[in-house]
């Protein structure tokens, strides 16, 4: 069995300051990976940078104290490759590629789109050219799993107020019908293979409450390409777990 954990941590030295790392320890995940960092390495304590019986590795944005990924990983990858190869996109410290003898590991913290039309024409060139490269990886026969903040709710299951945020990035239709595209070529949403009820999310909005309310959205995923389908033995939401306005999130793979 494999375990893997995908969390918008809302910054790695908070998540550290909060919970030492113990939900790691609890979960004893083979690869976690990590999103929204908001530190370059050597900011970081030898504490915060590292954890024992993991390799680790980061991919950090120019600008600090924004974005940023990591990925913790009990078993060594065969390669570690820092962002997607386009300056515009890995200048913000969002994509690692993680190369494993059996699949190809993606984590990625999509952009947000909310602030501005220049924001959301962003994130969708950043969705477009990862779309790209995924297509050209499954074409040629990889194994691939994707995780982390897609900015992004799926259908209107995914979020408490589907209607009142029909305008809103996040869940405008151009945004879902890429996660449709994205599917199309190859791809499961691995949460809905197990599970498809209602009222699972993985962030809520720190500034209404909203988690006390369970007013949120699923923007948080495990995608897993076709040919791991049968791979695949659960996947689940963690909202217990506090810590952060995201909620980790986990594949188990036989």
């Amino acid at each position: 069995m494999k375990k893997l954990i995908s969390w918008n941590v809302n910054g790695i030295r908070a998540i550290h300051r909060k919970t030492k790392y113990e939900w790691i320890k609890t979960y004893d995940a083979d690869i976690v990976c990590i999103q929204e960092t908001k530190a370059h390495p050597e900011q970081l304590t030898k504490a915060q940078l590292n954890i024992d019986g993991y390799y680790s590795f980061y991919e950090s944005a120019q600008r600090r104290g924004y974005s940023g990924v990591a990925v913790f990983t009990k078993e060594k990858p065969l390669e570690v490759i820092n962002g997607l190869g386009i300056e515009a996109f890995d200048s913000e410290g969002r994509v690692l590629e993680v190369i494993y003898d059996d699949f190809t590991l993606f984590n990625v913290y999509f952009p947000n789109g909310r602030a501005s039309a220049e924001r959301l024409d962003f994130k969708m060139a950043f969705y477009d050219a990862f779309l790209n490269k995924m297509n050209k990886l499954l074409e040629k026969g990889r194994k691939v799993i994707v995780c982390g903040d897609v900015n992004t709710a799926h259908k209107e299951i995914d979020l408490a107020r589907p209607k009142e945020n029909s305008q809103s990035s996040g869940f405008l239709p151009t945004e879902r019908e890429w996660i449709d595209r994205f599917l199309e070529i190859g791809f499961v949403d691995s949460l809905r293979v197990f599970n498809q009820a209602a009222d699972l999310y993985s962030w809520w909005d720190y500034k209404t409450k909203a988690r006390d309310r369970n007013i949120g959205w699923r923007i948080d995923y495990f995608y897993v390409s076709e040919n791991m389908r049968d791979e695949m033995t659960n996947a689940s939401i963690h909202s217990e777990v506090m810590g952060s306005d995201h909620c980790p999130i986990e594949l188990v793979l036989k």
